[in-house]
């Protein structure tokens, strides 16, 4: 039970709730906009603390790795303990070792620094999300309410190396690290008076072996996966990823044994959940990998700068935002199987676009193809979450949530590893019949490695074989990204059908009442008039 007064079902939200809806979309903003905003400091490690490139990598990931860990963990211990006393918890923590990052004095200092911000951030997903659920009773504020976090969380995601290049040039690059210190703060002040508590009084104390298992599941998987979308096959993340998955199905056996299990497995039993889960899983894959390559062309093909790719992709960044604020308000009017269906036909479009596009066509084709996939991926962003959400009964939110953010991260990681893999392919395969006559064998056997290997290559050798190395390189990184962008749309389509085949039942959400009018200050008057 709830240790606050929780909303009646069905009761709408105030001022009170809205103010601290702010306060957990702008941590969310911030806590997603550490996993990118170190890509413009790397080089700044290596001269501050004398980070290889290796561990410079390793810096970057082990936040994103660490956060992916602890979602189920935080998520049951949030139920447990309380979701808010968690997340202030967790702010505390994350404050104070984004000020240790910032003037870390070596890379091992840097690295538990970065790690530990990991652990914190894991606990604003869940119990984030699970207060939400708690405050927005009412289905329709409940939907705007998750579309408006998840608009912070992933515009946090894509402006990252934006805010860390204009960092960089006026500050140290210890300073990508404090812009979160003042929310964190914020959020510490503001808290205890905006956000309620819940917690679940009947769960028993967490099982020690769940929380290894999942967490080594997850870590492992992961870490495979990303090793296998940066160097290709080899055994090292291929063992990984399969101790990974039998470290996972351990953790799903072992759950099911359980009494108070750290994870209910029959939450996939309910037919909305397992399909908002599917939807998430396989969402986030092609969009992960999708946004990689169109990173990769913005950088390569086109020649932009890190700063510049992060400043043209935020007019796609805002389709992603109008589709999230568009999805919850449509599924008012209509079944949402519908809106999730119309969302993913809108993202195979902006797809086949992408797969039009051409080296020598220009940024426009691109960013035009692109917002359109964020566009329609944004309409059922939101709106999935917030299904799978109140599929769930109050005490099982956190977990919920938990699993939802879990199985995007896995789909996000898969999608980089598995398309990545296919669009390298497919790189090899046109550079090899691409290649001018004329270009050394040396030369073509490094091309083949990867497009900034080729433009590498490419210097050795004289002006004309050089531009034609460079071109056919480009050509067949394009091609590359044209054939991940039919099986996007292919994905995509196949969420379609499977929106409606699953959630057609599914009535649309009631819009929230009006508010009443207050009677008239004459009818009132009149009132006491007629009795006296």
């Amino acid at each position: 039970m709830p240790s606050d007064a929780s909303a009646a079902p069905g009761a709408l939200a105030g001022r009170r709730e809205f103010a601290g809806l702010a306060v957990l979309a702008l941590a969310a903003l911030l806590m997603s906009l550490d996993l990118s905003v170190l890509y413009l400091a790397l080089p700044h490690l290596s001269t501050a603390l004398g980070a290889n490139s290796t561990e410079q990598l390793w810096v970057v990931d082990i936040y994103g790795f660490m956060t992916a860990g602890f979602l189920i963990t935080m998520g049951s211990l949030g139920d447990r303990v309380g979701r808010r006393k968690l997340l202030l918890l967790g702010a505390a923590l994350f404050g104070v070792t984004s000020v240790v990052a910032a003037f870390s004095t070596s890379f091992w200092m840097l690295f538990g620094a970065r790690a530990l911000m990991g652990v914190a951030a894991a606990t604003v997903m869940p119990c984030g999300l699970g207060l939400i659920s708690h405050m927005f009773a009412h289905p329709a504020q409940r939907g705007m309410a998750i579309a408006s976090w998840m608009s912070c969380f992933m515009g946090g995601l894509l402006i990252g190396p934006v805010v860390g290049g204009v960092l960089l040039r006026f500050f140290w690059w210890g300073s990508v690290f404090l812009i979160g210190v003042p929310v964190m703060l914020l959020l510490l002040l503001t808290g205890p008076r905006l956000l309620p508590e819940y917690r679940n009084p009947h769960r028993g104390p967490l099982d020690l072996a769940s929380v290894a298992l999942s967490l080594a599941g997850v870590l492992l998987v992961i870490f495979g996966l990303k090793e296998l979308a940066k160097n290709g096959w080899a055994p090292v993340p291929v063992a990984a990823v399969v101790v990974g998955l039998v470290t996972a199905a351990a953790f799903v056996v072992r759950q099911r044994s359980l009494r108070d299990p750290m994870l209910d497995t029959k939450l996939f039993g309910n037919q909305i959940f397992a399909a908002a889960v599917i939807f998430g899983l396989l969402g986030g894959a092609v969009q992960g990998g999708s946004s990689l390559l169109v990173t990769l062309h913005l950088q390569t093909v086109e020649g932009l700068s890190t700063l510049g790719t992060g400043l043209w992709m935020l007019p796609p960044t805002l389709g992603l935002i109008v589709g999230l604020m568009l999805g919850p308000g449509l599924a008012q009017r209509i079944r949402p199987a519908y809106v999730l269906a119309f969302g993913m036909v809108v993202a195979a479009l902006g797809y086949v676009v992408l797969s039009q596009v051409t080296r020598t066509g220009g940024l426009a084709p691109v960013l035009i193809g692109f917002g359109i996939v964020l566009f329609g991926v944004g309409i059922p962003l939101g709106l999935v979450t917030g299904l799978a959400i109140g599929a769930v009964s109050t005490e099982k939110t956190g977990s919920a949530s938990a699993v939802m953010q879990t199985g995007s991260e896995f789909g996000v990681a898969f999608g980089i590893a598995a398309l990545g893999s296919v669009a390298a392919a497919v790189y090899r395969t046109e550079l090899t019949d691409g290649l001018p006559s004329g270009v050394t064998t040396e030369a073509a056997q490094a091309a083949r490695a990867s497009v900034e290997a080729a433009e590498t290559a490419a210097r050795s050798l004289p002006s004309p074989l050089s531009s034609g190395l460079v071109d056919a390189a480009h050509d067949a990184f394009t091609a590359g990204l044209n054939t991940v962008a039919l099986v996007g749309a292919i994905v995509v389509l196949g969420l379609a059908v499977l929106s409606v085949v699953a959630l057609r039942k599914v009535a649309p959400v009631p819009p929230p009442p009006k508010p009443q009018k207050p009677a008239s200050g004459t009818a009132a008057a009149e009132a006491p008039a007629q009795a006296g």
